[in-house]
């Protein structure tokens, strides 16, 4: 008998909601979800807390979700956005099926809404400017004042209306408003704008329209056409569900939508520190060049992310640990990180690479001669076997790892010195990762004092695996690649891109807290099975963290690793 060990998700207010419906029947036990981003952006981290709720609310509950494209406003909108929006769900691993939708391919159905709304006096055609309109509305605590124009007979607005459709007007010349109440305490409510004159060539339907939906009254129609059960947005549309649900509750009047009506449902957007997740950030920061690009590795969009080395399944784990809520609150970049590192930590191979090479010469071995020593693929998964890495008498260690003049606590090489009483003592021994125990003999400099190489002796019987190899004891363990078969790498050491938790938060300008050390780029060694690497293969580079072979610039034979994250989280330590 086979048993799931699957963990049953998390309960937040939204399943609740969603399983006294059931319970109800209010829709028969369907649930139809949809995540509709506008195409005028790439995704950022804050679209991936949307996406894995909506489409696993679908998935939990044998529902669909739709992949719907909110194209209704066509001067910030393009096909380079929808491409990639697709790409990055497919990445973190969901599937729309048929359900690929575009608002644009409803313009039809949203028209006709609208001279509905006008018939049944439920909408007119306002001419004041919007400086005009700004004056009219009010504010939080006076109310709006009514549009000369608010009493239209409906001929005249429908008229109206349809020489907009006809393009008889000028852009911003009229705009077609809901008529509500200029008087409600709710601002949205004080006769919103639902159609404007913007002549605006369409990424999907090209020049047909010169008449454009505003979102707010394009959403819900879209909502109701899909049969969406539970449209679940983020808190800033709170404010906004009293139109919503006005608007189609005139509109299933009219005879256009059926009851039960999609309901909104609110959570609260992801607030991540070390980030922005403004768009028009963001687009300040890829327009002025202070990132290579949408999908520079330091940016928070999801094509950043995936050229990072983040993982779908490190996504997973962090919409998981933080829940869906109700109130908003700040999640601290350390979270994130840590839930990739986890994932990471079960699936990247062990690889070694040193960082800031300097020679490790060992003079008693043969010159000429080579061997193979053997390092696990993943510690704590020997069924992955063991590889093959190269020996010889030259190796490349870490620069940090020899010191002329210990510290305290320092394990590593140094050379023969005289202690305090004025006995000479010999140089430390260490032993070489899956390799021999050695012993410092002394080290070269050039004239300027710089480390140039550092010198050893082995002792033969010490190599790991073989009997007797640990009869040597000693504290420190150091990585290294052969000289003679290394393979010499671009590494891009990235890091968080703003240096404080609230960028701009005491400047008033988030620029100013650009992080100028976000990226380091070098030259490293790595062990010779490093060249075979594919794009966005992941490792674990033993000491220095998780590594990815650059998705755009890596070439066969020549990958190029980008750091995704550190083994430990050194930025809360720093902090402290």
């Amino acid at each position: 008998m086979s048993h799931d060990t699957t963990p049953a998700p998390a309960a937040n207010f939204i399943r609740n909601i969603i399983d006294e419906q059931n319970a109800a029947g209010k829709w028969g036990g369907r649930v139809e979800t949809r995540f509709p981003p506008e195409p005028n952006g790439y995704l950022h981290l804050g679209h991936a807390k949307s996406i894995f709720l909506n489409f696993g609310l679908a998935r939990d509950y044998g529902g669909v979700c739709h992949l719907r494209f909110d194209d209704t406003n066509p001067e910030k909108e393009s096909q380079e956005y929808v491409d990639a929006i697709l790409e990055s769900v497919r990445w973190l691993g969901f599937d729309w099926g048929s359900n690929l939708h575009f608002a644009s391919n409803y313009f039809d159905t949203m028209y006709a809404c609208a001279e509905t709304l006008i018939q049944a006096g439920h909408a007119y055609v306002d001419s004041l400017s919007a400086d005009e309109m700004r004056a009219h509305r009010g504010t939080l605590t006076e109310a709006g004042r009514d549009s000369p124009h608010r009493s239209r007979s409906m001929e005249e607005n429908l008229d109206l209306f349809r020489k907009m459709r006809a393009g008889e007007f000028p852009d911003g010349a009229h705009v077609l408003r809901a008529k509500i109440d200029m008087a409600s305490p709710n601002i949205n409510l004080r006769d919103p704008a639902i159609y404007r004159i913007k002549r605006a060539h369409h990424h999907n339907t090209g020049d047909t329209w010169c008449i454009y939906p505003m979102y707010t009254y394009a959403h819900p129609i879209e909502d109701a056409i899909e049969h969406i059960t539970h449209s679940i947005c983020t808190l800033e549309f709170e404010d906004q569900r009293p139109f919503y649900d006005w608007l189609l509750d005139k509109l299933a009047d009219g005879g256009f939508f059926t009851r039960p009506l999609p309901q909104q449902i609110e959570f609260a957007r992801l607030n991540l520190t070390y980030v922005v997740l403004s768009k028009r950030k963001l687009i300040q920061l890829v327009d002025e060049k202070h990132v290579s690009g949408w999908d520079d590795p330091r940016l928070p969009t999801l094509v950043g992310a995936r050229r990072r080395g983040y993982t779908a399944e490190g996504f997973k784990r962090f919409t998981d640990q933080i829940g869906v809520s109700k109130s908003d609150g700040w999640i601290d970049y350390s979270v994130f990180e840590a839930c990739q590192r986890d994932g990471l930590n079960d699936s990247a191979l062990r690889r070694i690479a040193v960082l800031d090479p300097v020679k490790l010469i060992i003079d008693n071995y043969p010159e000429g001669q080579s061997e193979e020593c053997f390092a696990p693929n993943h510690p704590q998964q020997p069924d992955l076997g063991k590889r093959a890495v190269p020996f010889s008498r030259e190796l490349w260690i870490e620069r940090e790892d020899f010191m002329e003049t210990p510290s305290k606590g320092y394990f590593r090489l140094y050379p023969p010195r005289i202690d305090a009483a004025g006995i000479m003592q010999p140089g430390n021994s260490v032993r070489l990762r899956y390799g021999y125990v050695v012993t410092c003999t002394g080290a070269d400099h050039d004239t300027d004092g710089t480390l140039t190489a550092v010198h050893c002796e082995y002792l033969p019987d010490t190599k790991s695996g073989t009997p007797g190899a640990d009869s040597v004891k000693v504290k420190g363990n150091l990585h290294w690649v052969s000289a003679a078969h290394a393979y010499e790498a671009e590494i891009r050491l990235y890091d968080r891109l703003f240096s404080t938790a609230q960028p701009g938060q005491a400047s008033g300008e988030f620029l100013d807290d650009l992080n100028t050390d976000s990226v380091q780029v070098i030259r490293a060694q790595l062990e010779p099975a490093l060249r075979d690497a594919a794009p966005e293969d992941r490792f674990q580079f033993e000491r220095h963290g998780y590594f990815v072979a650059d998705r755009v610039d890596s070439k066969p034979g020549e990958p190029v690793f980008n750091r995704t994250v550190t083994l430990k989280d050194s930025w809360s330590k720093a902090e402290k």
